[in-house]
Order: structure tokens, then C-alpha cells, then sequence
């Protein structure tokens, strides 16, 4: 995470905070009205940074890649980075009041790490995730693991089998390995993506209970048993509160910090939240679509929270392949809401430009597809109480076979060349 910090702090990016900064509300509020990095030089005597990958242009910068082409780019990814073993961590007694750990509104119900990775081994297969977690004392916190994903899964397994599931929490790597733990990938891959997306290889260390972790500035090492504890409430990507849970409770046994450690933490409902949960999926989306048309580009817009909305860019060869586009979206991330479809000559980043599809290429009878009764979010407020919502598909593409009718005029015709 240091590397990128410096390469982003000599491009001007990076705003530096004296301080003194308290723990409560005041680094949410600075994060919540820029995208720039925030470093935070003083939050109770610690080091912080927020908004890390608050914009496109630094999550493209952090992975390698042209902010434009980045999600062409990130499906073609293979998986296949390799992971070597570094030298053991020294770990001292667990005590997360070391740690400047963010209460961000009024209605939290505390104090929550929100960019720790939880890395997590069982049978030979090595998982990471990003969970939030709610502190609950110097050694213990609760974690929101979202029913049928993989950390969930495996915990309900190691139980099963009267076991604990042994885990090492990782706060402060470089963000392509905060990517990596985002996405979607073959099972146990998420160590090889993010080796992958940092060059082909990366460094990682085995904790005392066996669990790998990368380069870190903090690594917290312990467990997750059957105890549960109330979670929430907690603001998701929508702004909004999400409910109260009974979730498990990760003790933690050891700690490692390194010297004068930075702290990552993400805003909840802030840009860079809503940039990891949302443009993981783009790459996936973009697969999906590709199996139906000619797909150029996909964006999971800012407005729709990062998550909800989607404009697909495709290049169309017959009359039906919006719709299919549109229907094999919402197969790939099933929490997608509304997703419109596009031309080559629609900017898909750009909201005025996606609107002027609507307005001009829209027939509300023929181009609007309304689907009922469909699986969506969680963390729509919208969501009815069975889990199940409304989608709907905006096919904004030209009629193929009556492109003429859709001509955009310009200057870069050689009609227009010697007229004024």
C-alpha cells in the first residue's frame, strides 16, 4: 500500500492531514466530500488513509491499467498469478484499541474495521473477502458474512465438523489485492488474481494458524467460532441503514503492526465502497454479455450507488441482441436493478450522453423489458420482505437496418471539409 501511496502522492493526489483528527465522524465527513486520498497523520496518535480508490482513474492506476479500457482488460484475466512465501510475521498480543478505528455516523452501532480483508483456510483452500466488522472489545469483533458466500460457507463447514475456522484479518495492502478479495473468482483464486494483477507474482506470509496473508501494514490473527453477537445497524452502498443481525464473532489471538502502521478505512456509502463493490462485477457482467453480442464496455454507475445501475456498451448484429445483452446482465450480478443498453457512439461514463440514447433511440412499447418477481438486493430498500424485486432493461440501441435514421451530425465528414 506504501508503493502506491508514493506513486499517487507524486502525481499531487494525495492529501496529507496534520491533525489532530478524533476517531468520530470528522474523517468520514472529509472523505465524504472528495475523491482524492486522504493520509491522516494524527487520528489519537495513528496513521489512516481513506479513499484510497475513491475514483476510477486511481483503481485503474493501482491495477495497471487505462481507466477506459480497464474492464475489457480485467475479463481477459486468467487467474494464474503465483503466490511465494516470505518470511513469518512477529505477532504481539491482540489489542484493537491500537488500532484508529472510525465510528462514521450517529446511527452505527459502533466502531467498524471496513477494509479488512479476511483471509481464511480450510481443506487446503485459501479464501479473502473484505467483511465488515463491528468492534466488540480489544480482541473480538462481529462480522457480517453474507449467507452462501464463500467465508460463510466455510465457516458453517469448519462447524459442522465441530471445528473453529482459522482466519488472519489484513489491513493496509496494496489495492489490487483489496480487488482481488472483491471479485467473484474460481474458487481459492483470489491470492493468484491479485499476484496476477500486480505482475504475475506476489509475497505472502503464513500465520501461526497456517492461514497466508499478503504484505500488510496490520494483521490481526485468530478465529471465528459459534459465538454470534448483534451486528448493526451499518450504512451500505445506498446510504441507507441496514438491519440488525446476529453474526459470528472473529477472536482475535494475535497482532502485527508494522512500524507506524497505516490504517486503511473505507467510508460506508462513500465513493471507494461503492467503486469495490461494483466495478468487480464489471468485468463479469462484460463475460456474460460477450457470450451474446459484441460487447465493448461496461459501467456500473456512480448513481445507481455503484452496484445497482448498469450501462453495457455493445456493438449489435441483429435486431434482438439489446435484449439478450440486457438479460444475460442481470444473470451475471443478479443484484443489478435497472441496466441500459448502448451504441459504440454512446459513451457509457458519460450520463448525459446515456441519456441521449434514452431520449432519442427509446420506444417505451418496444425497447423497455419489465421483469417481475426477480432476485435482486439486499440492499435495495426497495427489496420486498421474499427477497424478490422489479428489473427493468432499457434497450437504447439503434434499429439495425435503419442506422441512417440515427445519424449523428459532425464535423469529421469529408462533406463538411471547406464549409464554414
Amino acid at each position: 500500500m506504501r508503493e502506491f501511496l508514493e506513486q499517487m502522492e507524486k502525481e499531487g493526489l494525495v492529501e496529507e492531514i496534520a491533525g489532530p483528527v478524533p476517531h468520530e465522524y470528522t474523517p468520514a465527513q472529509m472523505a465524504s466530500r472528495t475523491d482524492r486520498i486522504l493520509l491522516f497523520r494524527d487520528i489519537g496518535g495513528k496513521q489512516a488513509v481513506m479513499n484510497l480508490t475513491a475514483s476510477r482513474r486511481a483503481l485503474a492506476k493501482a491495477l495497471g491499467r487505462e481507466e477506459k479500457t480497464m474492464v475489457p482488460s480485467l475479463a481477459a484475466a486468467q487467474y494464474e498469478g503465483r503466490v511465494r512465501e516470505a518470511g513469518t510475521l512477529r505477532f504481539q498480543k491482540p489489542d484493537l484499541s491500537l488500532l484508529p478505528v472510525m465510528k462514521f455516523y450517529p446511527g452505527d452501532a459502533g466502531r467498524y474495521l471496513t477494509a479488512g480483508i479476511v483471509f481464511s483456510s480450510l481443506d487446503g483452500v485459501e479464501n479473502a473477502s473484505i467483511h465488515r466488522m463491528l468492534v466488540l472489545d480489544h480482541t473480538k469483533v462481529a462480522a457480517r458474512l453474507v449467507e452462501g458466500r464463500h467465508t460463510h460457507t466455510m465457516h458453517r463447514q469448519a462447524l459442522e465438523r465441530g471445528e473453529t475456522l482459522p482466519v488472519a484479518v489484513a489491513v493496509g495492502v496494496h489495492p489490487a489485492v483489496v480487488f482481488a478479495s472483491c471479485t467473484r473468482v474460481p474458487v481459492g483464486k483470489e491470492l493468484a488474481f491479485a499476484a496476477e494483477l500486480r505482475g504475475g507474482e506476489l509475497e505472502v506470509h503464513r500465520c501461526r494458524n497456517g492461514v497466508l496473508v499478503p504484505e500488510a501494514e496490520i494483521v490481526l490473527e485468530g478465529f471465528i467460532g459459534r459465538e454470534r453477537h448483534a451486528e448493526g445497524p451499518f450504512v451500505d452502498i445506498t446510504g441507507t441503514y441496514d438491519e440488525i443481525r446476529q453474526e459470528p464473532v472473529i477472536e482475535f489471538t494475535g497482532m502485527y503492526l508494522r512500524k507506524d502502521a497505516i490504517y486503511h478505512s473505507i467510508l460506508p456509502g462513500g465513493a471507494e465502497h461503492r467503486i469495490l463493490m461494483g466495478a468487480p462485477y464489471e468485468p463479469v457482467i462484460y463475460r456474460a454479455v460477450a457470450g451474446v453480442t459484441g460487447v465493448r464496455n461496461v459501467h456500473l454507475t456512480e448513481g445507481g450507488c455503484g452496484y445497482l445501475h448498469a450501462v453495457i456498451q455493445v456493438k449489435k448484429s441483429t435486431q434482438g441482441d439489446g435484449k439478450n445483452a440486457i438479460l444475460a446482465a442481470f444473470a451475471a450480478h443478479t443484484s443489478l436493478k435497472h441496466v441500459v443498453v448502448v451504441d459504440e457512439d454512446i459513451d457509457p461514463f458519460d450520463p448525459k450522453e446515456v441519456e441521449y440514447a434514452i431520449a432519442t433511440r427509446v420506444r417505451g412499447d418496444r425497447d423497455v423489458m419489465v421483469i417481475t418477481g426477480a432476485r435482486g438486493s439486499s440492499l435495495d430498500p426497495c427489496q420486498a420482505e421474499d427477497g424478490t424485486n422489479v428489473k427493468v432493461g432499457v434497450d437504447a440501441t439503434k434499429v439495425t437496418g435503419e442506422e441512417h435514421r440515427f445519424l449523428r451530425a459532425d464535423w469529421g465528414s469529408s462533406d463538411a471539409a471547406g464549409h464554414p
